[in-house]
Formats: C-alpha cells, sequence, structure tokens
C-alpha cells in the first residue's frame, strides 16, 4: 500500500486520557486534564509527561515536584473534561463536588473516581520551548494505587481491559472507547458537570 506525506499531525495515535492533582498553595486540591503522558526506564518503570504551555497544574509541579496521574475512564469522563476545560487560574474552578483522597505513599491528592492512579516524584525537568513554557517532567513512580477487584488474578486482559473502560483523544479533539466508540468532542461532557463552562485561557491538554 503506497503512502504519501502529510503535515505533522498525531490524529490516527490515540493517546490515554490522565487527570493530574496536584496541590495548590492555599493546601486546596486542583485537578487538571492531559494527554501527554508515556513511559521511560530508570532502574524500575518510570514515566514521562509534556505539559504545553503555562498552566496551574504546570506551576504547581514545578512548585511541589510530585503530583498523582488519575487515569480517565468513561464512568468518570465529564469530570475529567471539566478539569481540562475550566481555566485552572480561575478561582471557582474547584467549586464543584468532587471526590478525591490522600495518596498513599506522597503528599498528593488522588481522585476517587480514577481505578488506576500513580504517584509520581519529578526526577527531572526539561524545558521544551521556554517562552511558551512547554516543559517535560520525567518521573518516578513512588507508589501505584488501583481498585481491588482490578487485582483479580484470575480475571483475562480481555475482561480487565473492559472493566477499567479507559478513554482515549486523538488529534481530532474527540474521546473514543477502546473499541472504537465516539463519546463526544472536547468540552462536550464537561457540560454535565457546568452548563455554560468556557474554555479557559490555560485549559486543555
Amino acid at each position: 500500500m503506497s503512502k504519501v506525506s502529510v503535515p505533522v499531525t498525531n490524529d490516527l495515535c490515540p493517546q490515554t486520557l490522565f487527570v493530574y492533582g496536584t496541590y495548590k498553595e492555599d493546601g486546596k486540591p486542583n485537578f487538571g486534564l492531559f494527554c501527554w503522558f508515556s513511559y521511560c526506564w530508570y532502574d524500575d518503570l518510570g514515566v514521562m509527561c509534556a505539559i504545553g504551555g503555562r498552566k496551574q497544574t504546570q506551576e504547581r509541579i514545578l512548585a511541589n515536584r510530585m503530583f498523582s496521574a488519575n487515569l480517565v475512564v468513561e464512568k468518570n469522563l465529564a469530570l475529567a473534561d471539566y478539569f481540562g476545560t475550566a481555566d485552572g487560574h480561575d478561582k471557582d474552578k474547584m467549586d464543584i463536588e468532587v471526590e478525591w483522597e490522600k495518596g498513599a505513599v506522597l503528599d498528593v491528592p488522588v481522585l476517587s473516581s480514577s481505578p488506576m492512579c500513580f504517584e509520581l516524584e519529578v526526577d527531572r525537568i526539561i524545558p521544551t520551548n521556554e517562552e511558551e513554557g512547554d516543559t517535560v517532567f520525567l518521573c518516578r513512580i513512588r507508589n501505584v494505587l488501583k481498585n481491588e477487584e482490578l487485582t483479580d488474578g484470575t480475571l483475562s486482559t480481555e475482561e480487565l481491559m473492559r472493566m477499567t473502560g479507559a478513554v482515549s483523544t486523538t488529534g481530532t479533539c474527540d474521546y473514543w472507547t477502546r473499541d472504537g466508540r465516539h463519546l463526544g468532542k472536547w468540552h462536550e461532557p464537561a457540560q454535565a458537570v457546568k452548563p455554560g463552562v468556557l474554555l479557559g485561557k490555560a485549559a486543555q491538554l
């Protein structure tokens, strides 16, 4: 099959979504939605995260050098999309009902509705565009939290993936299930959390 060159894109490369959890200066939790997330290797499995532009989540990671990464699934997509739609610098962003708990190892807020969460400690910070504030964080995984039902060793990978219901996104600004069902465009599910919420200056992926 022949191929042709196209403008730089990742539109056919599904990306896993995570909600990053940090604490604001006043000690209250802040959550933001991101998808530039993958893995690296130290002496054990590590994580690499890229954040484009200056966002409150980025500011708090730089200040605290630790955060949580909480897997986005179908049941919490509306909440996650809200975290990616509302501007993190708006004082009322977190004035919603959201269940969270403290990490088991690190002092980070963890999203209760996420079935799998990483507690991450920043090991290296790599600026990729200082003018725009783009940054890559290389992180050590200090702990993994997983819903107990997902630790059943008798379940197949297929069963576990179906139970988890992880959501993906692409460069087309849409949300998808792993089996290709469309779950809406960016900023649409958020309306179920706070109708009329608009894309903020420093929001979304």
